[in-house]
């Protein structure tokens, strides 16, 4: 059996996420577990970044250390942005 421990957080927090797991048809334990699953560590982080890099390096055949790869723009982060301005820019034009 595993351990259990105690968490003390707001009733009002403890309510909502009762609801969220009920709607899911599990415990509230079993959501916080599926909660914390999900959220990684930034040990966790830094491995997948450095798998990465180290993917970028092997298999792409991109010579880049560390600092290049710390310096380059955020590709997706600005693809998100453009795509939230045309969805902007199209709801603007619908109405």
């Amino acid at each position: 059996m595993a351990d259990h421990t105690t968490t003390q957080l707001s009733r009002q927090t403890r309510d909502h996420l009762a609801q969220v797991a009920k709607d899911r048809g599990m415990t509230l334990g079993q959501l916080v577990e599926q909660l914390a699953a999900e959220q990684p560590t930034a040990e966790q982080i830094a491995e997948r970044v450095a798998a990465d890099r180290r993917v970028v390096r092997e298999v792409i055949g991109l010579d880049l250390s560390d600092e290049d790869f710390d310096q380059a723009p955020d590709v997706l982060g600005n693809i998100y942005r453009l795509a939230a301005e045309k969805a902007r820019a199209a709801r603007g034009a619908a109405a």
